[in-house]
């Protein structure tokens, strides 16, 4: 991902603030920009989740996720250096709220794939972006974008999760909630913090959250080579790629048309579970996708369509 140069200054445009497209530059291109941050690191975390499936008979659900965020901090600390000094305490609350957000998301979602398939439980969590599109909508059109795509959503599901365990429908439904979270305090940081400063000391906090938890349950298979190697690869894929690009992205979209945006995962996370781990689409679950992306694309659209990105 590309952070800025420069953190925002008072002149920065607020969220209710058209920013002017640059000169010869016609003003839909500028929206093409964050939408593309958004479904890059999209592909990036449901690749990463089929990735961590496997992995997880090696160091178990908290395992996995005490050694993706590790290595995902130490990355972005190496990358980012962020500056310790000249923040006020708002922003330090701010940081730390979005880190014990990231270290419940991740907990939760890897405690429900390691009892459900790849594709049901994204299809579970995504209703967190979803509710939350529809909570800070202020136009009519993105509810019915919203309503299409939990159509979508809940056709992907076959109709209804009666058939999987019920603690994973838990922990995936929880996971949602915590994403719906995550997205608000992902744009509150970015507006806080220069470049992704902010996203590299709230992923301290997620990792130190979740060190304790990692070792009771996988104890010295954390130090085992190959488990680090994984590992290291889930965190670059599901934490250091689309997080940053999330990031980047909600400085220049509402929460409302990332969080439909958001509508694709389940698209792609069954695209991952097909190459990584031979989970093959049905004919219903096609069509639940074409709902999906329908949904997302009008969503897109729109947004483009009025011309405004916000800050």
């Amino acid at each position: 991902m590309t952070t800025p140069s420069a953190a925002p200054s008072s002149s920065t445009p607020t969220a209710t603030t058209t920013p002017a497209p640059a000169a010869g530059v016609p003003r839909r291109s500028g929206s093409l920009g964050p939408v593309g941050l958004v479904l890059a690191g999209g592909i990036s975390v449901q690749f990463g989740g089929a990735l961590a499936a496997l992995l997880i008979p090696r160091a178990g659900a908290l395992g996995v996720v005490t050694l993706r965020l590790l290595a995902a901090a130490l990355v972005l600390l190496l990358i980012c250096r962020p500056r310790l000094r000249g923040h006020s305490r708002t922003d330090w609350g701010t940081v730390v709220v979005f880190g014990i957000t990231m270290a419940a998301m991740n907990a939760l979602f890897y405690q429900s794939v390691a009892r459900i398939p790849l594709g049901p439980a994204v299809t579970l969590e995504v209703l967190g972006p979803l509710a939350l599109s529809v909570v800070t909508s202020r136009r009519a059109v993105n509810i019915l974008w919203a309503g299409l795509a939990l159509a979508g959503v809940f056709l992907l599901g076959g109709g209804g999760f009666g058939n999987l365990d019920p603690i994973g429908v838990a922990f995936a439904l929880g996971a949602g909630a915590m994403w719906a979270a995550y997205i608000v305090f992902s744009a509150r940081t970015g507006r806080r913090f220069p470049q992704a400063d902010g996203l590299a000391l709230a992923m301290v906090v997620a990792a130190l959250l979740c060190l304790p938890l990692g070792i009771v349950e996988a104890g010295a298979k954390l130090a085992d080579p190959m488990t680090i190697a994984l590992g290291s690869a889930v965190a670059i894929l599901s934490s250091v790629l689309p997080y940053t690009l999330e990031l980047l992205a909600l400085r220049r979209i509402p929460a409302a048309t990332f969080a439909i945006l958001m509508s694709l995962e389940p698209a792609v996370a069954a695209t991952a579970g097909f190459f990584v781990l031979n989970q093959a689409l049905s004919a219903v679950e096609a069509l639940a996708i074409a709902l999906v992306i329908a949904a997302t694309m009008g969503a897109v659209r729109t947004q483009v369509g009025r011309g405004k990105v916000k800050s």
